[in-house]
């Protein structure tokens, strides 16, 4: 991977255990010379994960769309900065741009970006490997969640595996450097979608 997409929110809640899984991906990432491409703020975990790749020599590369950048105050010391209309966009150039995808702890537009590029992943739209860094259990009812839906058939369990999941960055990074991406489109394959 060259450059991860990382979604994260634009609050940080003083949590020194995300604190520091922001620091531990930051140095791996780095280490590995993978660039970060994120929502562009300088604010909340967003800010923190920008300045600490920046601060370790690393690349960041911010997309934000032309009505947050006073809200999510944009990021002035960035190595690119895209400014784009609208939710969508950013979205769409995020997932354009990068080779893997990770979520750190957020809000809701955390998690609807989430699960747009995880959708895109499922309908084969893209082939990045998509990961949850799930720090300090914070994401363990979405994950049960996510099993729900299995038992429930509304997922396939191989779609639920394209979810990739650790509580440490390191190893995370190392998963999703060494994935194979299969999702299970038999449900829309053999049908006209148009």
């Amino acid at each position: 991977m060259r450059s991860i997409s990382v979604f994260c929110g634009a609050n940080f809640n003083g949590d020194p255990l995300l604190k520091q899984a922001v620091e531990d991906l930051a140095e791996v990432m780095v280490a590995h010379n993978i660039n970060l491409v994120f929502g562009g703020g300088h604010v909340g975990v967003m800010g923190l994960l920008a300045d600490a790749v920046l601060s370790r020599g690393g690349k960041a590369v911010g997309v934000i769309p032309k009505f947050l950048m006073d809200k999510e105050v944009g990021h002035s010391g960035l190595t690119e900065m895209h400014v784009v209309e609208n939710m969508h966009q950013r979205k769409q150039l995020m997932n354009d741009l990068c080779d893997g995808i990770i979520m750190l702890p957020g809000g809701f537009g955390t998690l609807e970006e989430f699960f747009e590029v995880l959708t895109w992943l499922q309908l084969g739209l893209h082939n990045h490997p998509v990961g949850v860094l799930n720090v300090n259990g914070f994401y363990d009812y979405l994950l049960k969640q996510m099993d729900v839906m299995v038992e429930q058939r509304f997922l396939k369990p191989a779609n639920r595996q394209l979810v990739i999941t650790s509580t440490d960055a390191v190893e995370l990074v190392n998963l999703m450097e060494n994935v194979t991406i299969k999702p299970d489109d038999v449900w829309f394959r053999d049908r006209n979608l148009s």
